[in-house]
């Protein structure tokens, strides 16, 4: 009998540097967080897992306040189903004081999920 296959899972990677050191440089720390995501995306391929290829980055903002440009993309993309995991290499890059508000709201694909 052959196994179930496992359920594609998109994973959108979101990055964050609060400042602009070094932000102009070749690579980044934003390349070297996604780096560190897909790379961790790609261990889990077997678990139906792939990397979106939407850059989810925001360099020179503070983690202190949800008014980031790729966060509410990413936020938009999470209400319209477009994705199911979210990555990050520490949680702290994209949720900071606002950890409470997202843990809430969960990144659950069925349904709506902020309103």
């Amino acid at each position: 009998m052959k196994p179930n296959a496992p359920k594609p899972q998109r994973c959108a990677i979101y990055t964050r540097k609060s400042t602009e050191h070094n932000l102009d440089l070749a690579f980044n720390s934003l390349d070297a967080q996604r780096e560190a995501c897909e790379a961790y995306v790609t261990s889990q391929k077997h678990e139906g897992w792939s990397a979106l290829p939407t850059l989810y980055d925001d360099g020179a903002y503070s983690g202190g306040s949800m008014d980031r440009p790729a966060l509410q993309r990413l936020l938009d993309d999470v209400r319209a189903g477009a994705l199911v995991q979210t990555l990050e290499v520490e949680p702290s890059r994209g949720l900071e004081v606002t950890a409470d508000h997202l843990a809430r709201t969960a990144f659950q694909i069925s349904g709506p999920v902020l309103s």
